[in-house]
């Protein structure tokens, strides 16, 4: 099937260049920090890319050249967002896992194209991040490693990405978009259904941990309260106005 007809976007762009379908994430004021609206259309753009003959791969980027994503947007992230109170579909989580399954069922070989720096600001703005989106992790860099990057929040550089196996490739900023079409353009040259069958092998052999830990909400388990109790008020509080929270109160 061959989409013809582009959707309208406000949070992202979508372009189609010689078989290879670009979502950039264009909210450049925000540093590209994301918010249900915008994982949604991100979601759209995937799964409408994936149906599309016409295209081979798949390039996740960010507008403005600061940032490829700081994350979720902590301006309006609270309990209704997060849970998606009322209605859990539209809540930050069950976005979230449906970019993610987008990603995944689409068959077609996903490239994100980032800059320099990585890290996880999940515990420094409490940010509540959960399950097999953690979990994953330690199975690509091995779980002390992951426990680091989760819990300390430190600051990665490329070079220290590609020596972790985080990352393919590490090029100057310069020479990104050459090197993601590249890429791109060796992929388009291979067997697509290959491909398809291989990606889809690497994933199933993540079933078991996505599946176990898609069963139970653990926020809920280790603090029911959360939200309510101000943490997740003071990490976004502090954010914002640039300064060290204090959560000494919620141990």
């Amino acid at each position: 099937m061959t989409m013809t007809t582009p959707r309208s976007y406000t949070d992202i762009l979508y372009d189609i260049d010689n078989g290879v379908a670009t979502v950039t994430i264009n909210r450049p004021e925000k540093l590209n920090a994301f918010t249900p609206h915008t994982i949604r259309e991100i979601t759209r753009a995937v799964v409408d890319a994936g149906h599309d003959s016409s295209v081979g791969v798949i390039v996740i980027t960010g507008a403005g050249g600061r940032a490829f994503s700081a994350g979720g947007d902590v301006e309006v992230e609270d309990e209704d967002v997060y849970t998606g109170t009322g209605n859990p579909d539209n809540g930050f989580r069950a976005v979230v896992e449906r970019l993610y399954a987008a990603i995944r069922n689409c068959l077609k070989p996903v490239i994100a194209s980032d800059r320099s720096v990585f890290g996880q600001n999940a515990a420094r703005v409490a940010s509540p991040a959960e399950g097999w989106l953690v979990a994953h992790l330690w199975t690509v860099v091995g779980m002390k490693r992951a426990k680091e990057i989760y819990l300390m929040c430190r600051r990665y550089s490329a070079q220290q990405a590609l020596e972790w196996g985080l990352i393919n490739a590490s090029v100057p900023a310069d020479q990104l978009d050459a090197e993601v079409r590249k890429w791109a353009d060796e992929l388009l040259a291979l067997s697509p259904t290959v491909l398809k069958i291989l990606k889809k092998s690497f994933d199933d052999s993540l079933a078991s941990i996505r599946d176990q830990m898609d069963r139970f909400d653990i926020l809920t388990q280790v603090n029911p309260g959360f939200y309510a109790a101000g943490e997740q008020t003071e990490g976004a509080r502090a954010f914002m106005e640039k300064r060290k929270p204090d959560f000494s109160p919620f141990r």
